[in-house]
């Protein structure tokens, strides 16, 4: 079984885990105050080029997205998100459970624009509503979609007028910064977000995100809430291993470039088989329209998720792409689905949404 249904299957790169290995007897401070988280966050400020911005290393994304966006929030204060927004959709209602309600907007290809904003700040304008305040982002969305940096000053400008905040989920980051027509720089992030972070677990790393605040004001208290809400890795030094390999050599664009190679291979041969897409592929994330008979045969050798329907017929499909993945593997899937195409018997896949 060749698996397609993200791009966390595999373990690490091989020169975070030499690195992870090379220094395992080395007897370091704990929660994040090793010599290597030092270094890690040393060099992904130079890259930010602000100073005003503070790195700061945990675990996972959902957990830097809770951690961030409470810790920056007053209790009546809520998030605006598209509605595929993985803090809406795949977070379990973490944010919610912190007391921060999350207002939806409804989008085709999961990007914000200020118009779509401007709307719900009308709604919640009293003290008997929710108070907007955090506009939050994913970059690339959860449809494989990029900002562009224009799109990205135009919002941050929109925010700064009304007294917000820009957030942006970067669980794919490295995919905008590697992307071949809007590429954003980690000096753009931090000129325009007020904070964002640095995904890690989905480009090679084991686990790790690195989040960036560009408000010294949120800087002071940020390790208690760490260490409140179990943010705070005692073995810091997995993280900082993890990073400061990530930014050596260029290997964290390395790597997300990669995946996006893959993923053009992909979309290449989708389209000589003149397969259709929901959104126009740019990024490690393919969602190609399937008919179900197809999508059943295919998934006895491949593993991909089913993420909507399309028609009574056919259904969207998430192919995603990784560092780890080969051009074998598309050759493989790509003649797979060739096959399946010339056969199509009349039975519905399984739909799972994740």
């Amino acid at each position: 079984m060749i698996s397609f249904k993200n791009d966390y299957s595999e373990g690490m790169h091989p020169a975070i885990l030499q690195a992870l290995a090379q220094h395992n007897h080395s007897q370091e401070e704990g929660y994040g105050l090793d010599q290597f988280s030092q270094t890690a966050c040393d060099l992904i400020q130079k890259q930010l080029q602000h100073p005003s911005s503070q790195v700061f290393l945990l675990s996972a994304g959902t957990q830097t997205n809770l951690v961030a966006i409470a810790s920056i929030l007053r209790p009546f204060e809520a998030c605006i998100a598209a509605s595929s927004g993985h803090i809406a959709t795949h977070e379990a209602g973490a944010i919610e459970a912190t007391g921060h309600k999350i207002l939806t907007v409804p989008t085709d290809d999961g990007k914000l624009t200020p118009s779509m904003i401007e709307p719900l700040l009308i709604q919640n304008s009293d003290e008997h509503t929710v108070s907007p305040k955090l506009i939050y982002i994913s970059n690339p969305t959860e449809w494989g979609t990029v900002y562009s940096l224009d799109e990205l000053k135009r919002l941050y400008s929109f925010t700064n007028e009304h007294d917000l905040i820009l957030y942006c989920d970067g669980a794919r980051l490295g995919q905008t910064l590697i992307h071949p027509d809007t590429p954003i720089s980690l000096s753009d992030y931090a000129r325009y977000t007020d904070g964002f972070f640095i995904g890690g677990t989905k480009n090679g790393a084991l686990l790790g995100e690195a989040l960036v605040l560009n408000r010294v004001t949120w800087h002071q208290h940020l390790r208690c809430q760490l260490k409140q809400r179990g943010a705070l890795l005692a073995k810091g030094r997995l993280l900082g291993i993890t990073f400061s390999t990530f930014f050596t050599n260029e290997l964290y664009e390395k790597l997300a470039r990669q995946a996006l190679e893959r993923a053009m291979q992909l979309r290449d041969g989708l389209l000589k088989l003149d397969i259709s897409f929901r959104v126009e592929p740019s990024t490690n994330q393919l969602f190609p329209i399937l008919p179900h008979a197809v999508i059943t045969l295919l998934q006895k050798d491949f593993g991909f998720y089913v993420w909507e329907p399309a028609t009574s017929e056919e259904s969207v499909v998430r192919l995603m792409t990784s560092w780890a993945s080969t051009p074998e593997q598309i050759a493989s899937f790509l003649a797979s689905l060739e096959k399946a195409m010339q056969q199509q018997p009349t039975f519905l896949p399984t739909l799972n949404q994740f």
